[in-house]
């Protein structure tokens, strides 16, 4: 049974990818990967590699791909912050029934400045959104 690869594959690294050709029709029959450009997923910017045009539908894949890299980066950043949540409220937890007093020494004042800059930011971003008071509102 032979598989059907891809025609493309996008080798995640730091900040971005790789976009590849996949080829499996070659005389050997091995799989071929030819490089074709390089994705920044922060700005969208895509460079097509060594003087390469890029083909429209070369660019649409690339587009469906990173579109649907940074919705998955973004749906990972908000995952990752409900995991601090959960882990804030194990560390108040662990504070009030099992921390030693040492222990709690050697954490409150990092924590305490982390949280105290946490919630100015939060605060300030929360205002901002809410927009400026009305003098009907007061």
């Amino acid at each position: 049974m032979a598989v059907k690869l891809p025609k493309y594959y996008f080798r995640v690294r730091e900040n971005g990818a790789t976009a590849f050709l996949v080829d499996t029709e070659n005389r050997q029959r091995r799989i071929e990967m030819e490089q074709i450009a390089v994705i920044n997923v922060k700005n969208g910017d895509v460079k097509a590699h060594a003087g390469r045009a890029l083909t429209d539908e070369d660019r649409a894949a690339i587009d469906v791909w990173l579109s649907e890299r940074q919705a998955l980066l973004a749906m990972r950043d908000v995952d990752d912050i409900l995991r601090t949540v959960d882990h804030l409220n194990l560390t108040t937890q662990w504070a009030q029934s099992r921390a030693t007093d040492e222990q709690l020494e050697a954490v409150t004042d990092t924590l305490l400045l982390a949280m105290h800059d946490l919630r100015a930011m939060l605060v300030r971003k929360k205002s901002e959104r809410l927009g400026p008071i009305e003098p009907s509102d007061v």
